[in-house]
């Protein structure tokens, strides 16, 4: 092997997911993470190794590079694979080509024009549903026969290790009979993925559940913060505003869609029968093991949530399906985020909406504090593997620190 990769490494020659980074002496480019280090795309470019306009690995967002198409993009892939495990390959001795991680600085890996989120983890749906509607009748009507979504905020959507600040936004007190304005005190992480788009459609055009992987580049771990209480007081007609919208935070590495394929299994039956364009033929669930740490400042980290990706009731396939039936079109880079991924376990709820039950109990951090929501100087990191005999393919983390509210 060219370079060594620690045992149990997220990015293992399995995975080979791409970003985009920056050090002092490097301006923002295309690299690729192996093991604890980043292999330089452009600079492996300049030994004359690639067959298509190699300008675009020096651009600050995988757009470019991804608009290529997966012919070429599978092919950087099975290369640089092919060069890691050759010791004389064009990679040998080029000591020059790598960089530490912990010397590179991360940013957004793409450009996102849109971005879409879902409803989809029925047991996420169900929980939300037990706690604000009737626990008899849980599920709205639609549920179970549309991946329910929701356009988003594109321009709020940040890199990992980036931090926000506590949103502020209108509120109804309970036993108030006028709103409130300040800082929300019921602030929520959501544990989802988000995939991005590495294809376009034309307005008119829709997208079927056998052609949809082709349009799917890669994923990464999304944080779809929210403010519960400003949530409540707003989402009445037509859903998530400013509750949502301050700020969502994703993990900077994409691992494609290829690099997953090892970890396909079976979703869970849908019943009833979902109408003809929603119907797909093989697994498109995946088995990603997921969990959430909460770090207080000054303090340790408490894994809070232990879920996986597999739960999701409606699959990636479906969610670009039915965002396209209408003739919507969408473009490379776009981001749709999977909504709360909850498993039926207490320990594998997504939020803290769900592990608080509403802040109705509290969940006890190492240190002795204790949370129902996310609070000042709190630091939430989640993380993502799969992992399938000695085949391990993991997201690396997406963490942010929590800072006050500004005034």
């Amino acid at each position: 092997m060219i370079i060594e990769i620690p045992e149990n490494s997220d990015f293992s020659i399995h995975n080979i997911p791409f970003g985009i980074f920056s050090t002092q002496d490097r301006s923002p480019r295309i690299g690729v993470a192996v093991g604890e280090h980043i292999l330089d795309l452009a600079a492996v470019a300049e030994l004359d190794v690639f067959d298509f306009n190699t300008a675009l690995l020096e651009k600050d967002t995988l757009n470019e590079f991804i608009s290529l198409g997966k012919e070429i993009t599978t092919r950087v892939r099975k290369k640089i694979q092919y060069w890691l495990k050759d010791d004389n390959s064009i990679l040998a001795g080029n000591s020059d080509l790598f960089v530490k991680q912990s010397d590179a600085q991360m940013h957004m890996p793409v450009a996102i024009g849109d971005y879409t989120d879902f409803y989809s983890s029925l047991e996420h749906a169900t929980n939300v549903g037990k706690m604000f509607r009737d626990p008899e009748n849980a599920l709205l009507p639609n549920w179970k026969h549309i991946p329910v979504g929701y356009h988003g905020r594109a321009s709020s959507i940040i890199v990992s290790g980036q931090p926000i600040h506590r949103p502020k936004g209108q509120t109804m007190p309970i036993g108030m009979e006028s709103p409130v304005f300040g800082p929300t005190k019921r602030l929520d992480f959501e544990l989802e993925m988000g995939f991005i788009c590495g294809k376009g459609t034309s307005l008119g055009d829709s997208v079927s559940t056998k052609e949809a992987e082709d349009y799917i580049f890669g994923l990464v771990l999304f944080n779809d913060w929210s403010a519960r209480d400003i949530q409540k007081w707003e989402y009445v007609p037509l859903g998530p505003f400013l509750a949502k919208n301050f700020a969502s935070s994703i993990s900077p590495w994409v691992v494609t869609l290829e690099a997953l394929e090892p970890f396909k299994v079976k979703g869970p039956k849908q019943e009833p029968e979902v109408l003809s364009y929603l119907q797909y033929e093989g697994e498109k669930n995946y088995d990603i093991n997921l969990e959430v740490g909460i770090r207080p400042e000054n303090s340790v980290e408490t894994k809070v949530c232990f879920s996986n990706f597999k739960h999701m009731y409606w699959n990636m396939t479906q969610q670009l399906a039915h965002h396209t039936v209408n003739g919507c079109n969408i473009n490379i880079g776009d981001m749709m985020a999977s909504g709360t991924i909850s498993g039926k376990e207490e320990n594998s709820y997504g939020s803290m909406l769900e592990l608080s039950w509403g802040g109705t109990k509290s969940i006890k951090l190492k240190g002795g504090s204790e949370r129902k929501f996310i609070e000042d100087g709190d630091t939430v990191t989640m993380k993502g593997y799969a992992q399938k005999d000695d085949i391990r393919v993991g997201f690396g983390e997406v963490t942010t620190k929590v800072l006050p509210a500004k005034d």
